[in-house]
């Protein structure tokens, strides 16, 4: 039987004036976001911006799945659109596969001269429906998984207009090529891209012609999934819509806040986004509730008739558009909602990397007295009615969407009457209830903020209005001591870039508890194979938990040692995974990482015990960590050729960086063993340690700096794992190894930072910024960061942060949305333990 999971978007009002500084950051950020934060709470209530402007286009989920939201100022008549884009009113000519299952003539051979010409007989080729790729992706017919397919679709088309607009509209995954009767529209690099909107320009409508046309299109996959679909549409004319844009004046990213500031005609408008992910109040981190301030005032002295628009659909609930839908208005205590979701609510049927939530309920709430502050109904007649009124439709109390042309708008008007030199402001809450959070060997299990089920979404809406002013305060207090922090322990660029990765790394999170009652906080390994609780993960994202509540460090550990404690995982080492994204059943992975992940789950282990002044945690599992670590001692030494978390170039054997990590798994047992005084045991690990780290020393010497691999002369690596014994002060490796390798890190830096080995230009960013943690100083440690803060500022590839990118081009590789840049706090860790 279905249960019900309930996805929450919810507006409230506050009709006076706010204190004006909640408008104002609390520091200045100048850092170009490649993709700005704007509603955040976890892997599925995702929502961002990944241009410079809010106006460019359509806010997306991490996915690059459209989740759009619209927002609109109507200044004495005039309306200024300041974030998204209209979505156009477009006429399929030849429809994609969110409208009709289309089929064309398709080949996995390369063909001869001339496919992409209209003329061109592709009788010999074979007929198949789309779209077409892998399986994982959305509306597959034919299966295509390697290397190339060419595709040819012929469309008939009549009444060509020369005034039409035309739009081709395509997706892909990788590299790919289109073209229209012979002309080349479209041209990719390796990259993969959904619902791509093209107006065709003037020359190339002239290649259409009344009658029959032809779509040629060839995409490559290079790895991982593959997706070809495309097809042609006519605008419709006289459309109402927001056609002028706001004029964005800046914006900066704080750690839980995002602030915008907009010119609208003679009005200023700010906007800012506030995601209340304090992890000092997990009830607050964990409810799925996030603030959108807005405040107006006159920049002319003048007084001025405003309202205010804000406007969302069914797609927030759906992770394919032909999925259909029901919406619905309604009255709950004295508040009035739309709610829009799935017909289907199929929960946690879905699992994978690449998806959206698609269960759940979008819901719009007012407690607005005015009569139309608040409505359901035609996406366009919306628009036209604020255009021309400045006021909503005749809300319906019923929408059911089978095509995704047909999404009703979910509306919110504020009137704010005449405005003066005071201004006005309000805000809107939106929220995301999903009643069953995770699948948790085999229970399912709710969001701890619900505390199984006492607490509902409409109880938790009904906190955030009352609770307004305090969180917004508290989250500016929050933002102040984040930047602080950061800002002493590395400088200002460092500091923003804290700020940009923070929401990234809780929203990364979903925090729950297990029957037993124990805390659980599972990652999803987003855009890299969707594992749930990774503990590869769990180890890079490590240092900003360490340092801000281990609470929720243990919350990601717990699960993996009660894995092994269960009997249902026993081999002598840590598990990978739990499963994926949201099932949690067991390890998926395809292939063990034993040191890799007994390493990370010892050293961690150790890490909270030094953090907190006592092995508690570690006494609980002492016989599994124990197990753990005697496999570190014996095999960790001079590892065989195994998976590690930087296999990117192939997993070399004899692997030095790996080498360290069992050595530091070994030397934080002893450090464990002594806090439970267990002083024998303590001796004994130490002097394994200490043993194994002077024979890695003569092992991986290379004179001026220290091998890749033990086996490989002229080699070299970022050594990270070595943070621990500059941290702890143990001193167990001779001869400098930490001075050498920073200093020989210097002379290997590109223009957007440092790569992560010898073997190819690329990096992993969270290393970098364990790696410079190493420095002797705040100046050292400078030239580190600059390059990573040029890449944020810089990059094309636009998409929340990239841990993983080349550092000659600024191009991601691949990997974004990751909780790994939890990483990125190593620096303040360091400060704060060297302060103990």
């Amino acid at each position: 039987m279905k249960k019900l999971l309930t996805m929450a978007l919810s507006v409230s009002l506050l009709c006076n004036a706010q204190a004006s500084d909640l408008f104002k950051p609390v520091k200045e950020v100048a850092l170009r976001a490649p993709s700005v934060p704007l509603v955040m709470a976890d892997p599925y209530l995702s929502i961002w911006s990944p241009y410079d402007k809010l106006t460019e286009g359509s806010t997306k989920h991490w996915t690059n799945a459209s989740k759009p939201l619209v927002g609109a100022l109507r200044v004495d008549g005039k309306v200024y659109r300041f974030m998204g884009k209209d979505k156009q009113n477009l006429q399929p000519i030849a429809p994609m596969t969110d409208v009709e299952v289309w089929e064309g003539a398709f080949t996995r051979q390369t063909p001869s001269q001339g496919w992409t010409e209209m003329e061109f007989d592709d009788s010999s080729w074979k007929r198949g429906k789309a779209a077409f790729g892998t399986r994982d992706m959305p509306r597959i017919h034919t299966e295509w998984r390697d290397d190339d397919i060419w595709v040819r679709r012929a469309f008939n088309m009549d009444n060509l207009d020369a005034d039409d607009n035309i739009y081709l509209i395509y997706s892909h995954d990788d590299v790919f090529e289109l073209y229209l009767n012979g002309e080349k529209l479209v041209g990719t690099d390796y990259s993969w891209n959904n619902d791509v909107q093209l107006q065709l320009t003037e020359t190339a409508k002239k290649k259409l012609r009344n009658g029959k046309n032809v779509i040629a299109a060839h995409c490559h996959n290079t790895t991982g999934g593959a997706y070809l679909d495309f097809g042609i549409y006519r605008e419709k004319k006289q459309t109402a819509s927001f056609t002028t844009e706001a004029i964005q004046k800046n914006v900066s990213v704080l750690p839980t806040q995002t602030y915008y500031t907009f010119s609208c005609g003679p009005v200023e408008l700010d906007v800012v986004f506030t995601a209340p992910q304090l992890m000092d109040d997990l009830d607050l981190m964990s409810t799925p509730i996030n603030y959108i301030s807005y405040q107006v005032r006159p920049m002319d002295k003048k007084q001025h008739d405003v309202q205010f628009y804000l406007e969302a659909t069914p797609e927030l609930a759906l992770n394919e558009q032909t999925q259909p839908t029901i919406a619905r208005s309604f009255t709950r205590n004295g508040l009035s909602y739309v709610e829009a979701g799935t017909i289907d609510q199929p929960i946690c049927d879905r699992k994978g990397d690449g998806i959206c939530i698609d269960w759940g309920y979008a819901y719009l709430a007012s407690g607005n007295s005015t009569d139309r502050s608040l409505s359901l109904g035609d996406y366009y007649g919306m628009k036209e009615s604020f255009i021309n009124e400045g006021d909503l439709l005749t809300p319906q109390t019923k929408w059911i969407t089978r095509q995704v042309t047909d999404m009703p708008a979910m509306a919110y008007a504020h009137d704010l009457g005449a405005v003066s030199k005071e201004g006005k402001s309000g805000y809107v809450m939106i929220g995301y209830d999903d009643i069953y959070s995770i699948e948790y060997m085999y229970e399912k299990r709710m969001a701890y903020w619900k505390h199984d089920g006492k607490v509902t979404i409409f109880d938790a809406f009904e906190k955030a209005k009352e609770n307004y002013n305090a969180v917004m305060e508290r989250c500016r207090d929050y933002d102040e001591m984040l930047m602080n922090d950061a800002e002493k322990a590395g400088g200002k660029e460092y500091a923003e870039l804290c700020a940009l990765a923070y929401r990234q790394v809780i929203s990364a999170h979903k925090l729950f508890t297990d029957k037993e009652g124990n805390l659980l906080f599972f990652s999803k390994e987003n855009n890299s194979n969707g594992c749930i609780n990774t503990v590869d993960l769990t180890y890079p994202s490590a240092p900003l938990f360490l340092v801000y509540n281990p609470d929720l460090q243990k919350a990601m550990m717990t699960s993996i040692f009660e894995y092994s404690a269960s009997g249902r995982w026993n081999k002598p080492f840590a598990a990978h995974d739990l499963g994926t994204y949201p099932i949690a059943n067991g390890q998926v992975y395809g292939g063990d990482m034993p040191i890799e992940e007994s390493g990370n789950m010892v050293v961690l282990a150790a890490a909270i015990s030094k953090i907190e002044g006592n092995a508690d945690y570690a006494k609980k599992y002492w016989d599994i960590l124990t197990i753990w670590t005697d496999y570190l001692a014996e095999y960790g030494q001079d590892p065989e050729n195994q998976l590690c978390t930087d296999d990117f170039a192939g997993h070399w054997a004899h692997n030095a960086n790996l080498s360290i990590k069992a050595i530091m798994g070994v030397a934080g047992y002893s450090e464990m063993a002594r806090m439970l005084g267990l002083d024998e045991v303590a001796d004994k690990y130490g002097a394994i340690a200490k043993k194994m780290a002077v024979k890695w020393e003569q092992m991986a010497n290379e004179g001026d700096h220290y091998r890749l691999a033990f086996d490989r002369k002229d080699t070299w690596s970022q050594k990270y794992n070595i943070i621990w014994d500059k941290m702890w002060n143990l001193n167990l490796f001779p001869n400098d190894v930490i001075s050498k390798e920073v200093a020989y890190y210097l002379t290997k830096q590109n223009p957007y930072g440092l790569p992560l080995d010898s073997r190819k230009e690329y990096t992993k960013s969270d290393w970098i910024m364990w790696s410079a943690a190493l420095s002797p100083d705040k100046a050292t440690f400078g030239k580190f960061i600059s390059p990573i803060y040029k890449y944020a500022n810089e990059t094309v590839t636009r998409v929340p942060l990239s841990d993983w990118h080349h550092t000659d081009s600024g191009k991601f590789v691949g990997f974004k949305a990751r909780s790994v840049v939890g990483g990125y706090w190593m620096q303040v860790l360091m400060n704060k333990m060297h302060k103990k």
